[in-house]
């Protein structure tokens, strides 16, 4: 049955694919849809995007473990700051302004916003750089998952996962990836209900849960009774931090901004907002709430010889065969989502923003689409070898780098892209300075972890840093270095006033 199931889900996202490939022939279609993307399918892409094993496995059950049920506040903080906040903030400036410059990646923004081609370079080479890993760490906790549910090894499980995924996008580019997500969302909705009901079930039901949680002590942690029930747990400063990296995150991450570029029209804009926000509270809030009750299974997990990885499979392996099956399915779902939207930013990006930039400035449309297809496999060739590289010798390098790649690409990206959409001040000094600072602080946090702050030295910490210092830097900077030109920066800002007409629903006569 759990067999059947695999097999009938990988054959529905190959024949999306497949059938998807009359949209993806030209580096708009293939990109972005043809910027006629709905609602329904922009909101799923830009939710399975954004959780993906990586949450479900890793820190769910790490942030469950060390802060409870309190871990739910950075579920309840990716819906309303990572979901709701960004579409507000971002969505419509988003898609004007990128429309209007005619941009389909983030670098390719930068270089027309500030007329920069040396600033396009600078941010595709730190995307390349740190997706990479950012791509590998989606196969992480599959390997338990797997083992338990088919006894499979996990070598299989990557390449698998990879073949099936490079399939899809390279046959149907973004269009095939949007209605996959759709798919994939619809599962990782159910699936996660579905899950925690019969967990809670397993325990006595939430009351009982909720209780025997309250009871539970770890003087290393916390000597107040209940901490680990309690409304902000035991450590609300690192929590806080928690929610600050994965929901602020997202604002300055290409791969999640890039949905906004290929929104329909405003209309499903503002259907996008409510259907994400309401499926980052049930997807994140959900993963988070099932790991706060991780520590009611401590005698079926050594986290000093297994990792924080082994709690969620420890808490599903009681379950029943088809339950542990749909268990597999949407933590696939969750991770082939994000594979896919990872390697078309990696792909657009170097082949518009780089390989045409630099040496190929005549590179026909055709062309472009096929550089992207070929760089589709090979990222997803590398991620899968250091995926492998990190199970077989578990080198602890790799690992790290994972770590620090969403700090490093939101720390860079999140502050400049922001203001830049709102601000005709902002120089191109102020960007490189956001791009410089947050990649060296990222990268040092690797090899000198121990001279930092002790407040600096969890690369989660530090990584929210990054992304709040930014906010700082970029108006600072701004102020004491040459204004950017006039009329570049007016010919930017000059799609906001366009004049359009709307129903009279959205706007009064006067």
């Amino acid at each position: 049955m759990k067999l059947v199931l695999l097999i009938i889900y990988f054959a529905v996202l190959v024949g999306i694919g497949l059938y998807c490939r009359k949209h993806s022939t030209d580096v708009n279609g293939f990109v972005l849809g043809g910027r006629s993307v709905g609602p329904w399918l922009t909101a799923f892409a830009y939710g399975t995007s954004y959780f993906s094993a990586v949450v479900f496995v890793g820190y769910a059950g790490q942030f469950g473990w060390k802060y409870g049920i309190a871990a739910t506040w950075a579920g309840i903080g990716n819906a309303i700051i990572g979901s709701l906040l960004a579409w507000v903030i971002l969505g419509r400036r988003t898609r004007i302004m990128t429309q209007h410059l005619n941009s389909a990646t983030m670098p390719q923004f930068f270089g027309e916003r500030f007329g920069s081609k040396p600033l396009k370079i600078g941010a595709s080479v730190i995307i390349f750089i740190f997706l990479i890993p950012y791509t590998a760490s989606l196969y992480n906790g599959l390997s338990r998952l797997f083992g338990m549910a088919f006894n499979i090894d996990y070598s299989v499980c990557i390449i698998l996962m990879a073949v099936l995924t490079a399939i899809y996008v390279i046959a149907g580019g973004y269009m095939a990836t949007a209605i996959n997500d759709f798919i994939q969302g619809i599962i990782m909705l159910g699936g996660i209900v579905t899950i925690i009901a019969a967990v809670l079930k397993s325990k006595g039901g939430f009351m009982t849960a909720l209780d025997s949680l309250a009871r539970v002590t770890d003087e290393t942690v916390s000597t107040a009774p209940g901490t680990f029930s309690s409304f902000f747990g035991p450590d609300p400063l690192n929590l806080m931090f928690v929610v600050i990296l994965t929901s602020l995150g997202t604002w300055g991450l290409p791969q999640m901004v890039q949905k906004f570029y290929a929104i329909k029209n405003e209309e499903a804009i503002k259907k996008g907002t409510i259907i994400s926000t309401l499926f980052a509270l049930v997807v994140a809030g959900g993963c988070y709430f099932l790991g706060g009750f991780g520590r009611l299974f401590s005698d079926q997990v050594d986290i000093a010889a297994d990792g924080f990885d082994a709690i969620i499979p420890a808490m599903l392996s009681g379950l029943s065969p088809l339950l542990i099956s749909l268990v597999v399915i949407l933590v696939l779902s969750a991770s082939m989502s994000t594979l896919s939207s990872l390697v078309m930013a990696s792909s657009s990006t170097l082949t518009i923003d780089f390989i045409k930039e630099l040496f190929h400035k005549e590179m026909s449309e055709k062309k472009q689409v096929l550089c992207m297809r070929l760089l589709i496999v090979v990222f997803i060739a590398i991620s899968s070898v250091l995926a492998l590289i990190q199970y077989k010798s578990s080198v602890t390098f790799i690992a790290q780098l994972m770590g620090v790649s969403w700090g490093a690409l939101a720390g860079s990206f999140l502050a400049p892209f922001l203001y830049s959409l709102y601000s005709k001040r902002v120089t191109k000094a102020s960007c490189w300075v956001c791009f410089l600072f947050s990649s060296i602080l990222m990268v040092a946090n690797i090899f000198f972890r121990s001279s930092f702050p002790v407040i600096m030295q969890s690369p989660i910490n530090c990584g929210a840093i990054a992304m709040l210092a930014g906010l700082v830097i970029v108006p600072i900077v701004s102020l004491f270095t040459p204004k950017p030109d006039k009329k570049l920066v007016d010919s930017a800002f000059a799609c906001y006033e366009k004049k359009t007409e709307v129903a009279q629903k959205t706007a009064l006569n006067s």
